[in-house]
C-alpha cells in the first residue's frame, strides 16, 4: 500500500505521522510545493515507512500523475486547491480522503468520481468531519429528525490577548471562514445567511463561558439530510472575539481586492494573513477543541435528543495540538477505513455518510478512542402525545 499525503502543515504531518504509525507496512509519501518543508517533515517523523517528494499541486497534469503512482490519496492542502485536488485524484482512479475547506460544492464530484469507481471522502476534519460523523450516528438511529445543531471550536486553553485565540490550522482559510456566506436550514428551507451572524453566549462543560456564531459548517450535510426543520453549525469562541474580527473586517482587512502600496499592488486579505500568522501562532500556548453535537427526531412515538460532547486538549506529550488530533487522526483514520476496505462505497461520500453506517461508525470511534479522543454521548427521551 502507498499513500501519499498532499500538505505537510499542522494537519498533513500529524495525519503521516499517524498512518505511518498505524499502517507500518505501507510506504506514506509526504509532499509539499516547499521541497525543504517536506523533506523536514519526514526527517521528523523519522520512520523507515516515511519518505518525502516536492509536488506542485497547482499543476493539475503534474498533480494527477503524482497521484496516480498511489493507491491511496490523502489532501491536507489549503482550501482553495482542495477541489482541484480531488479531481486531479478522480482522474488519476485513485481514492482520497481530503480535509480542506473549500469554497467549492464537492458533491458535484459524485458523477464522476462514481463512473470512475474511486471514493472521495471530503471534508473530513473536526468540523465539519468528526462533527457530521457524529450527527450521522443520531440521524441513522431515528425515524425522522426535526433539527441538528452542531457547536465547536478550536480555542486556547485560557483567553490570550489580542483576539483571545491562537491560530493551530489555515490562516488564510480561517479568514475564509469569516468572510464565506453560511448555508442553514430553518423552517426546512436552506437560505443563506452572513458568517459571524446569529451570535449568542453559551456554557460548555469545562470550559465556561463562549459565543457562538454561524459559519459554514453543514456543507455536504444539506445535501445528505433532507426534510429537517432546523438545521445549522456555529464556531465557538471566548466572549469579544467576534466584535474584534467584525472591526477587522469593516475595516477591509480581510479585502480581496488589491490596493496600491508603493507602486505594488496587494491584497489587504494575504497581508492580514501573515501579520495574523505572526501574531497568533503561539505554539507556547496549549489548545482546546469542544464540540456539541445535538441531533433532535422521532423514534416510533418518541422524541429522542442526542448529545456529544468532546472535550479534547493539548498532547504535550506527543507534542500534538487538540485540533491536529481532532482533525488530523480523524483524517488518518477514515484514510484507514478505505485502505481496509471498511469503506466500500464508491462516488463521493461524505463523513455523516460515514455515521450512517452503524459498522463504520463503531470501528471510527474504537479507533478515535485508541487515540484519546473521547466522544460522550447522552440520550434523552419523551413521550409524544398523539391526539
Amino acid at each position: 500500500m502507498k499513500i501519499i499525503v498532499l500538505g505537510c502543515g499542522n494537519i498533513g504531518s500529524v495525519t503521516a505521522k499517524d498512518l505511518a504509525e498505524s499502517l507500518p507496512s505501507a510506504k506514506i509519501v509526504i509532499s509539499d510545493v516547499d521541497k525543504n518543508r517536506a523533506e523536514r517533515t519526514a526527517s521528523k517523523i523519522n520512520r523507515d515507512n516515511v519518505s518525502w517528494a516536492q509536488t506542485d499541486a497547482t499543476n493539475r497534469t503534474l498533480l494527477m500523475n503524482t497521484i496516480k503512482k498511489f493507491d491511496l490519496a490523502v489532501g491536507a492542502l489549503p482550501g482553495r486547491m482542495g477541489y482541484r485536488t480531488c479531481k486531479a485524484s478522480i482522474s488519476a482512479k485513485v481514492d482520497m480522503v481530503d480535509v480542506s475547506y473549500m469554497p467549492e460544492d464537492v458533491m458535484a464530484l459524485n458523477k464522476d468520481a462514481s463512473k470512475a469507481r474511486v471514493c472521495i471522502v471530503p471534508d473530513c476534519g473536526m468540523s465539519p468531519g468528526l462533527g457530521s460523523i457524529l450527527a450521522g450516528r443520531a440521524v441513522s438511529e431515528l425515524d425522522r429528525v426535526e433539527s441538528i445543531h452542531m457547536l465547536n471550536g478550536g480555542l486556547p486553553e485560557k483567553p490570550v490577548p489580542p483576539l483571545g485565540y491562537v491560530v493551530t490550522w489555515s490562516v488564510k482559510d480561517l479568514i475564509d471562514m469569516y468572510m464565506r456566506k453560511v448555508a442553514i436550514v430553518k423552517e426546512s428551507k436552506v437560505i443563506q445567511v452572513e458568517a459571524m451572524s446569529g451570535l449568542e453566549k453559551i456554557t460548555f462543560p469545562g470550559v465556561g463561558k463562549l459565543e457562538a456564531f454561524y459559519t459554514d459548517g453543514l456543507r455536504t450535510m444539506l445535501h445528505t439530510f433532507k426534510g429537517v426543520k432546523d438545521m445549522w453549525e456555529k464556531s465557538l469562541r471566548y466572549p469579544g472575539h467576534v466584535e474584534k474580527i467584525k472591526l477587522l473586517k469593516t475595516l477591509g482587512f480581510f479585502d480581496e481586492k488589491p490596493v496600491e502600496v508603493e507602486n505594488f499592488k496587494i491584497p489587504p486579505r494575504e497581508i492580514a494573513a501573515i501579520l495574523l500568522e505572526k501574531k497568533l501562532k503561539r505554539p507556547e500556548v496549549p489548545d482546546i477543541v469542544v464540540m456539541l453535537v445535538e441531533v433532535v427526531g422521532l423514534k416510533g412515538n418518541k422524541k429522542v435528543t442526542y448529545t456529544y460532547h468532546v472535550l479534547d486538549r493539548y498532547d504535550e506529550k506527543g507534542n500534538v495540538t487538540a485540533m491536529a488530533r481532532t482533525t488530523a487522526y480523524t483524517t488518518s483514520v477514515v484514510a484507514q477505513l478505505l485502505a481496509k476496505k471498511t469503506i466500500k462505497e464508491k462516488g463521493v461520500i461524505s463523513p455523516e455518510g460515514l455515521g450512517l453506517k452503524k459498522k463504520v461508525y463503531s470501528e471510527f470511534i474504537s479507533m478515535m478512542k485508541r487515540r484519546r479522543v473521547n466522544v460522550k454521548e447522552s440520550r434523552r427521551t419523551q413521550r409524544v402525545s398523539v391526539h
